[in-house]
């Protein structure tokens, strides 16, 4: 009989595999502790509401979020958190630390809004003047950043309380849609000391699982040609919308040649003034994602190439906006299970008669006709991969990280839509905020009790990195892209 050889890595997989088993099963016994934690969360139930949707009708866009941070900043500082602001280089990024020593368990907060997706609560499209500025939590960070912010509150009364020992961090994080908020902050060592990092984030469905996400390089084509009168002196013009046209015709082509899993797209943020005017100035904004950051590179390259061709055949200028790159999600399935198990015995959500009849209006106007029951299920995402892109991937190459989902969006909602706006400017998402906030707490209390799950959490996180470290997808001395939501100047 041939003798089986010793695979070290297999060793490891099972010893971490005990480990967390008889964690989980401990923690059973914990469950029971964590009521006072709960009614802390529920007794601010209506005041965190309340800051949601002032954050919601603010709906500042990436790192112009000023008075949403200082909303969040000084609800903190009240609580008695060390608040540190304009991290990393950044006017609207800040933490909020309470307590001292180990573990340092950090929480992850958003609260910027995306272009064109200004909504009203109602459930039918309004017309797009509801704030100034055409913003709209398409994403529902408003939800987001201000339910971890209680889920901190919630830890940081219970340090003082001396029922846990050591250190709670909030992260509060602009700019998660394109801005890369949060790889800057890595970069600056902010996540140096922390032990585990735990995040979520608003859907239309409750989930959690070792889920991975797509890794994403973003960039602006701006390109530079000679204006003339388009019908008495076309011959002198050189088109720089030209140029963005021929790009945006080369990528398309470039995607049949692309790996699977391959995503790009674009907007054309600026094509010129009048119809009669050849355009000297265009500019055209890419995304180009990938489950493997290190495919991104590669493509990103050919996306270049097609950009340098549009300027070519145009004889125009080009010039090349980076805006930043984010590397895909490092599962930690450790920490995922654990997320799991609080979700699952906290879900709670229900709707009631306004919240139903809400939902069925807001239903009729899209395709995907979900059982509103279905709030009341968790889905098991493990072994997937979310077709998203957050920048929670660079985190999670550094430090043990894990995320879940609450429904606060009416079922089969979309994200980035009207509906989804509508949806978290509702009181259903409220309830979505709570289940957020208990869970996010609840886990945290978890870590903070069983320090052999963050032993074994780390233990996955430099399996899952073996040989390859940490390596972003920035290029070298990088600034953060402060004006990136800004109108394109010339």
């Amino acid at each position: 009989m041939a003798q089986r050889s010793y695979n070290p890595i297999m060793a490891v997989a099972l010893l971490i595999f005990l480990t967390w088993s008889v964690a989980i099963t401990a923690l059973a016994a914990q469950d029971d502790q964590k009521s006072e934690m709960y009614e802390t969360i529920n007794e601010r139930q209506q005041t965190s509401w309340e800051t949601a949707k002032q954050i919601w009708n603010w709906a500042e866009p990436g790192y112009q979020e000023t008075k949403s941070s200082a909303l969040l900043i000084k609800t903190l500082r009240s609580q008695g958190f060390d608040i540190e602001s304009g991290v990393a280089g950044m006017p609207t990024a800040f933490t909020a630390t309470f307590g001292e020593g180990k573990p340092v368990i950090g929480m992850l907060g958003e609260y910027d809004a995306l272009p064109g997706l200004s909504q009203q609560a109602t459930p039918q499209r309004a017309k797009p003047e509801h704030n100034s500025n055409g913003y709209g939590h398409g994403c529902g960070h408003h939800l987001l950043g201000v339910a971890s912010m209680e889920g901190a509150i919630a830890i940081a009364q219970q340090i003082k309380a001396g029922k846990l020992q050591g250190t709670i961090r909030y992260y509060g994080c602009p700019a998660e849609e394109g801005g890369s908020a949060k790889v800057f902050m890595v970069n600056a060592g902010l996540f140096k000391d922390c032990d585990a990092v735990l995040h979520w984030h608003p859907s239309s469905r409750n989930s959690a699982g070792d889920r991975s996400t797509l890794a994403r390089n973003a960039v602006k084509f701006r390109l530079h040609g000679k204006a003339a009168h388009a019908a008495g002196a076309p011959e002198q013009g050189r088109s720089a919308l030209d140029a963005v046209e021929l790009t945006n015709f080369a990528s398309q082509l470039l995607r049949e040649h692309t790996p699977d899993g391959t995503r790009i797209h674009h907007v054309i943020t600026f094509g010129g003034g009048a119809p009669n005017v050849v355009p000297e100035f265009a500019e055209v904004y890419y995304y180009i994602r990938h489950p493997k950051s290190d495919v991104v590179r590669e493509l990103y390259k050919r996306l270049v190439k097609c950009a340098e061709a549009g300027a070519l055949a145009t004889e125009t200028k080009l010039e090349i906006n980076f805006q930043g790159g984010i590397l895909e999600i490092l599962p930690n399935n450790i920490l995922a299970q654990v997320t799991m198990k609080n979700l699952r015995q906290l879900n709670d959500l229900e709707y009631d008669d306004d919240n139903v009849k809400f939902a069925i209006r807001i239903q009729q106007s899209i395709d995907n006709q979900v059982p509103l029951s279905s709030i009341k299920e968790v889905v098991d995402t493990s072994g997937t991969v979310g077709m998203g892109s957050t920048d929670v991937g660079d985190v999670s190459w550094v430090v043990p990280t894990t995320g879940f989902n609450t429904a606060c969006f009416t079922p089969g909602v979309p994200g980035h839509s009207w509906q989804a706006v509508a949806s978290g400017g509702a009181d259903a998402a409220g309830k979505g905020l709570n289940l957020a906030s208990r869970v996010i707490a609840a886990t945290a209390w978890d870590l903070y009790r069983s320090p052999e799950i963050l032993a074994a959490a780390k233990s996955e996180l430099q399996q899952r990195l073996g040989s390859q470290p940490y390596n972003s997808l920035m290029v070298p001395g990088q600034k953060p892209p402060l004006d990136y939501r800004k109108p394109p100047v010339k």
